[in-house]
């Protein structure tokens, strides 16, 4: 053999060998369709468990801006005269996560209130306290010595305040407003892929009571919307199976394909009041000014610096966030309105922050989900910190199927105000509370009730290691008044109060608002700073904005998955 037939031979080895390398090589790439089992996502003969469409990503909801997680300091505030240990600083990580631009507005909420009207008739039995515990109160503008009848009968509704933030609503109102929220997105994305038509325009059904579109009852049960009637769908997604010889083809019209499923990543994930971790990191927006980069302390308010007023040429000496600048002064002497507002003021009207959200120093502050607690425990949890908690599981009938809420059996609360509201509306899902049983033996939670664990349950107390029986009420580590819950013949709560001395107003359904307004000094306006009030409760300085999480990886930026390397 010569020395070229040599080096031909070698070469060709060479050439081999780096094919089955890149072979190899790009089997084991991630975005390759082959998977685990030798199966293509693909191949029509798996009989279509896999999805045929590509994940594109995770698109921003409606109004909504990406916030990218990560750590921060979370309590610590430039100025702390009370001295009561209510914003000790703690390190946090915080997920990625969506926010409303701005707080949700009058007219996004007269939308919500119009739905509920035509939906939940109040002149209908059945639904005759559905509309009204959604209306906010627009009574909390009312003051025993001032004159405010005319925003008591105009804020909310009149054009002129369209554009104004939602005031008067309950914490449980809000709560209420994200989960009708999460239906109405993802009807319209259903709508807009067309899935479902467009209910309202439909003369063959109403859309009334329970037969609404609900993200819950379709995921469990597509057909168990509007009673089964399929008239309500165009059409599904590719489902995947061939269709056999001689078998005759679908009719016009008639519903073809498969529902929407969460694995197909098309559906928005649900809607809700961002924790108050969430809050604060996405306010102080250190993104624009690193922790470790600020020498001289860190950020006092939304925007980057440690003044009030607009340094800009010119806009010299206007504020930069909506608030009450002293004793009778809410916007500065007549001719040189320096924060433009006297009450609250339309969103939008200042800049934004660096994550691209208004309004989160002033104008209102906000609801955030958390339960109130003095003291943020950072031994407790450092990672998405959150209290509240209440876990639960859908609720099933004795058949094995999933209860869906109806006309019929609907049962409502009163709460502590007297206020009546609806446990679930009609056409959703019903949960229930996880048992003991479903938390035996997990090392993550033991029960379901879980706002006042480790701090306000009973191992918490002086009392820890008694029976719960053999006491007289539930031990409780704050001694917040209890409000008598009798309902009278009338069928209302009696009025009463709890007359027994207490030492604090701290409870489990106190919930934690952020941020000043424009009732509030310069001292609100540090997002750390926080405060509570009853869930039931409202004012006319308190609204709120909704938050949603996000799925997959923290950033739009993504890393390009590494090959993994074979050596022979």
């Amino acid at each position: 053999m010569n020395l070229k037939n040599l080096n031909n031979i070698t070469k060709l080895i060479i050439l081999t060998i780096t094919v089955v390398f890149f072979v190899s090589c790009h089997n084991r790439n991630p975005r390759n369709p082959v998977s685990l089992t030798g199966w293509s996502s693909k191949d029509k003969n798996a009989g279509g468990f896999a999805g045929d469409t590509k994940y594109k990503g995770q698109e921003a909801p409606p109004g909504m801006v990406l916030i990218e997680g990560g750590t921060f300091t979370m309590g610590h505030v430039q100025d702390d005269v009370m001295f009561d240990w209510n914003t000790t600083p703690v390190q946090q990580q915080v997920r990625s996560f969506y926010m409303d631009e701005t707080e949700v507005t009058n007219s996004e909420y007269l939308f919500y209130l119009d739905w509920m009207e035509k939906v939940f008739p109040p002149n209908d039995p059945n639904y005759e306290h559905m509309y009204e515990s959604a209306i906010p109160d627009t009574l909390v503008w009312r003051d025993v010595l001032g004159l405010n009848e005319l925003l008591t009968e105009n804020y909310l509704r009149h054009p002129g305040y369209a554009d104004y933030p939602v005031i008067g609503v309950s914490w449980i109102q809000a709560t209420q407003y994200c989960k009708w929220r999460t239906d109405r997105v993802n009807e319209k994305i259903l709508m807009d892929k067309g899935v479902l038509k467009p209910l309202f325009a439909l003369d063959s059904l109403e859309v009334k009571g329970q037969n609404n579109f609900n993200t819950d009852t379709y995921l469990n049960n597509p057909y168990s919307l509007f009673d089964g009637d399929s008239t309500i769908y165009k059409k599904g997604l590719p489902d995947n199976k061939q269709r056999k010889k001689g078998e005759a083809k679908p009719s016009r019209g008639a519903f073809t394909g498969r529902q929407v499923k969460i694995s197909d990543g098309i559906l928005s994930s649900k809607f809700r009041l961002p924790t108050e971790a969430e809050w604060e990191f996405a306010a102080k927006a250190v993104v624009e000014d690193r922790e470790y980069n600020n020498t001289r302390g860190r950020k006092k308010y939304a925007w980057k610096g440690k003044y009030t007023r607009n340094k800009s040429k010119r806009y010299t000496g206007d504020q930069l966030a909506n608030f009450k600048q002293g004793k009778g002064d809410y916007s500065g002497v007549p001719g040189w309105s320096n924060d433009g507002a006297d009450i609250t003021i339309a969103v939008k009207s200042y800049e934004p922050n660096a994550f691209g959200l208004y309004d989160m120093s002033g104008n209102v502050a906000e609801w955030v989900a958390d339960v109130y607690r003095p003291i943020i425990d950072n031994e407790a949890n450092d990672f998405n910190y959150f209290r509240g908690n209440i876990f639960t599981k859908k609720m099933i009938d004795a058949e094995g199927n999933v209860v869906i809420a109806d006309n019929q059996n609907v049962k409502y609360d009163t709460l502590d105000n007297g206020k009546i509201v609806p446990n679930f509306l009609p056409g959703s899902v019903k949960y229930t509370p996880v048992t003991k049983r479903d938390a035996y033996m997990r090392n993550n939670y033991e029960k379901a009730y879980n706002v006042d664990i480790k701090d306000g349950d009973l191992a918490s107390t002086k009392l820890y290691g008694k029976n719960e029986e053999d006491l007289e009420t539930k031990p409780r580590m704050y001694n917040s008044p209890v409000k008598p819950r009798v309902i009278g013949e009338s069928g209302f709560l009696m009025q009463e109060y709890d007359v027994k001395k207490r030492t604090t107003l701290v409870s489990d359904i106190t919930r934690v608002y952020k941020g000043g307004s424009w009732k509030d000094m310069e001292y609100w306006l540090d997002p750390s700073q926080r405060r509570y009030l009853p869930e039931y409760m409202a004012t006319n300085y308190i609204g709120f904005r909704c938050a949603s999480d996000r799925i997959g990886p923290m950033t739009y930026k993504r890393r390009k998955p590494t090959t993994t390397k074979i050596r022979y």
